[in-house]
C-alpha cells in the first residue's frame, strides 16, 4: 500500500516537472515568436541591430551582447551596437579574435571562462571596468550559409551557458539572419533610390519619368525650371495635360510606344506660359528586369541659351567659325599669343559728310555700308571684331588660325573698293553722296580672348599689329591709295598679285621700320591700263631714290605720272626727289619715312 503510494507521488511529481517544462517551452517559444515577429517588422538597419541586441540579451538573461555584420567590401566584422558598452563603430578583420574565428569557421564557440582563451581580447574589459566572466559567440548565416555576421552574448546569470542557450541563441540567430538580409536589402534599395535621386537632382538637363499610364511620376529640378512648376503641380497628372500646348510630347511618347525604341526631337520649340524655349527632346522606354514595359522617361536639354549665344555671335563670324567655336568651347576663347591678319577700314571725311547730310540719312547711308562689308567679311571667314564708329575691324585666323588667312584679308579688301564703287552708282543715282574708304591690313602676333569687365565681354584681339594695321589705314590718305598693307602681311600672302612696294615707314612710337604695299587686285585693266608698265617703273624709281640717285629717280617717277596720272605715290617720291636735290639728307639717312600721325 505505502509503495502504491509513493509510485503515485513520483508519477504525480514527474507530470509536474513535465508540464513545468513544457510550459517553460511554450513561454520560451512564445517569446521567441514574439521576439521574431517584432525584429521581423523593421527595415531600420540601426534600430533592428539594436532590437536583436535586446532581445538576445534578455532572452539568454546576459549581461550585455554585440551584434557583428559582415562587411564583404573590407573583409572586416562592424557593429555600430553594443548592449551595456559606451561604443560606438566597432571593426577589425574577420578572422580576429572570438568574434572572427566563429565567422570564418561558421561554428558555434561556447567560452565558459574567458580569460581562460586566448583568443579573448581583454584590453575592452580594461577599458570599459567590465569583467567578462562566460561567452556565448553565434554565427549568423543565410539558408544558402554565406555569413552574415556573429551574435556575442556575454556573463550569463548565475552560470555559464548550456547546450540550451545555445539552441534558442541558434533558433534566433535564423530568424535573425531573414531580418538582417531584409534590412540590408532595404538599406540597399533605399541607398539606391537617394544615389538615383542625387543623379536626378544634380542633372543640368530635365527628366520626367511617367508610368504605363502615361501620368507624371517624377519631375527632376531641372525640369522643373525648364518648364516653370514645381513636382507636386503635375504630379500624377497625364502627360498630355501637362503638355496640353505641345501634342508633339505626347506624339513622341506614342512613337516610344509603338516602336519601343527611343524618339528624338531636336531644336524643337516649347511653350512655357507666354514664352518659348528652344529645347532638344529625348523620349525613351522603361523597361522592368523581366523586360516588360512599365513607363517612359523625357530628357529635356533647353538649348535657349546657346541659341542666343549663336544668335549673337552670327552677327560678328561666318557659320563655320561659329560651329568650330562652340565645338571647341570655351578653351578656344582663351588668352593665348597667335597670329593673325587684321584689317581696318574707315569712311573718309565721314564728320563732314554726316554734317552735310543729316542724322537721319548718315544712320541710313551706314546701314547699308555695314551691311555690305559685313557680308564680304564673313564670305571670307573672317570676323567682325568691332565697329568704331564709321570704322571697321576685322580679323581673320581667331579664334581658329588657318592657312588662307592673309589671302582671305586681302581678298576682304579688294572685294569691299569694288563693292563701294557698285554702292556709290547706286548712291549716284539717287543723288546722294558718295562714300571713299581706305583699309589697312597687318599680319603677326597678338593675344585673342574675351576681354572686359565679368557684366560685359567683348572678343577681341589686342597687340602692336592691331595698332599697326589702324595706322596703316590713315596712311592710306597720304599716299592716295586704298589699300595699304605691311610687309608682314605680305609674307603671308600664298596667292600672287598685283602687289607694289610703296615706301619704308617709321610709325609713331616704333623704332624698326617697317615696308609697306598697295595692291591693284581690286581693280582691272580697264580701270587702270598700263599697269605692268607702271609697277616696273615705279620700282625702278624707287631704288634710284634710296640709292640717292635723284635724277634717274626724278625721270622714272616722271614716266609713272606721264603713263598713270592719277598715281599719287609717284607724285609724292617727285616731291620727295627734288627736295632731296637741292636739300641731301644727312649720311645716315636709311630712306624711311617718318609717319608722325596716327
Amino acid at each position: 500500500m505505502l509503495q502504491a503510494v509513493t509510485t503515485q507521488a513520483a508519477n504525480a511529481l514527474k507530470h509536474a516537472q513535465l508540464f513545468e517544462n513544457f510550459e517553460r517551452a511554450r513561454r520560451e517559444e512564445s517569446r521567441l515568436l514574439e521576439i521574431t515577429n517584432a525584429i521581423s517588422q523593421e527595415l531600420q538597419l540601426d534600430t533592428l541591430l539594436g532590437k536583436i541586441i535586446d532581445a538576445a540579451t534578455d532572452m539568454l538573461d546576459a549581461d550585455r551582447a554585440t551584434l557583428f555584420i559582415f562587411d564583404a567590401k573590407t573583409n572586416e566584422l562592424w557593429s555600430r551596437v553594443a548592449r551595456g558598452l559606451d561604443l560606438r563603430e566597432i571593426r577589425f578583420p574577420a578572422d580576429r579574435g572570438i568574434a572572427g574565428a566563429c565567422f570564418t569557421n561558421r561554428a558555434v564557440i561556447n567560452i565558459p571562462d574567458a580569460y581562460g582563451d586566448p583568443r579573448f581580447n581583454q584590453a575592452v574589459d580594461q577599458q570599459t571596468g567590465y569583467r567578462t566572466r562566460n561567452i556565448l559567440t553565434m554565427p549568423i548565416m543565410t539558408k544558402d550559409l554565406m555569413g552574415v555576421g556573429v551574435i556575442q552574448v556575454l556573463n550569463k546569470r548565475g552560470g555559464a551557458f548550456g547546450r540550451h542557450d545555445e539552441r534558442r541563441l541558434g533558433a534566433f540567430a535564423a530568424q535573425a539572419a531573414i531580418s538582417l538580409e531584409n534590412a540590408k536589402l532595404f538599406d540597399d534599395v533605399l541607398n539606391m533610390k537617394n544615389y538615383n535621386e542625387s543623379i536626378l537632382k544634380s542633372l543640368s538637363n530635365g527628366v520626367i519619368t511617367l508610368d504605363a499610364d502615361r501620368h507624371v511620376i517624377k519631375v527632376n529640378e531641372a525640369a522643373q525650371a525648364i518648364l516653370a512648376v514645381h513636382q507636386a503641380s503635375v504630379e500624377n497628372k497625364p502627360l498630355a495635360e501637362v503638355f496640353a500646348a505641345d501634342p508633339w510630347v505626347s506624339q513622341s511618347v506614342d512613337k516610344v510606344a509603338g516602336t519601343g525604341a527611343t524618339d528624338l526631337a531636336l531644336d524643337v520649340d516649347l511653350h512655357i506660359g507666354n514664352d518659348l524655349k528652344s529645347i532638344n527632346l529625348s523620349a525613351v522606354p522603361l523597361i522592368d528586369i523581366k523586360e516588360e514595359p512599365i513607363g517612359y522617361m523625357l530628357v529635356l536639354e533647353d538649348i535657349s541659351r546657346e541659341k542666343r549665344v549663336k544668335s549673337t555671335m552670327a552677327r560678328y563670324m561666318p557659320k563655320e567659325v561659329m560651329d568650330q567655336l562652340l565645338l571647341g568651347g570655351a578653351d578656344v576663347l582663351g588668352g593665348t599669343v597667335q597670329e593673325v591678319t587684321i584689317l581696318f577700314s574707315d569712311i573718309r571725311q565721314f564728320t563732314t559728310i554726316a554734317e552735310r547730310i543729316g542724322a537721319r540719312e548718315t544712320v541710313s547711308m551706314l546701314n547699308e555700308y555695314f551691311t555690305e562689308m559685313v557680308e564680304i567679311i564673313f564670305t571670307h571667314k573672317g570676323i567682325l571684331d568691332k565697329y568704331i564708329g564709321d570704322a571697321i575691324m576685322a580679323v581673320f585666323g581667331a579664334p581658329l588660325a588657318g592657312p588662307e588667312d592673309a589671302d582671305n584679308a586681302m581678298a576682304v579688301a579688294c572685294s569691299m573698293i569694288r563693292t563701294l564703287r557698285r554702292i556709290n552708282e547706286t548712291r549716284r543715282g539717287r543723288g546722294q553722296h558718295e562714300i571713299e574708304i581706305g583699309v589697312g591690313l597687318s599680319t603677326g602676333e597678338v593675344v585673342p580672348g574675351n576681354i572686359g569687365s565679368p557684366k560685359r565681354m567683348d572678343y577681341t584681339v589686342i597687340g602692336d599689329h592691331v595698332n599697326l594695321s589702324s595706322r596703316l589705314e590713315g596712311a592710306t590718305k597720304y599716299y592716295g591709295t586704298p589699300i595699304v598693307f605691311s610687309e608682314f602681311t605680305l609674307e603671308k600672302l600664298h596667292k600672287p598679285g598685283r602687289h607694289r612696294e610703296l615706301d619704308l615707314i617709321r610709325v609713331k612710337g616704333k623704332n624698326r621700320p617697317v615696308a609697306i604695299y598697295d595692291t591693284f587686285d581690286y581693280a582691272d585693266d580697264a580701270l587702270f591700263p598700263q599697269i605692268a608698265d607702271v609697277m616696273r617703273v615705279f620700282a625702278d624709281g624707287l631704288q634710284a631714290f634710296r640709292a640717292r640717285r635723284w635724277r634717274q629717280a626724278i625721270e622714272a617717277f616722271e614716266q609713272v605720272q606721264a603713263t598713270a596720272p592719277w598715281d599719287q605715290p609717284s607724285r609724292l617720291y617727285l616731291e620727295r626727289c627734288t627736295y632731296y636735290r637741292q636739300t641731301p639728307p644727312d649720311d645716315d639717312w636709311d630712306g624711311v619715312w617718318v609717319m608722325e600721325s596716327k
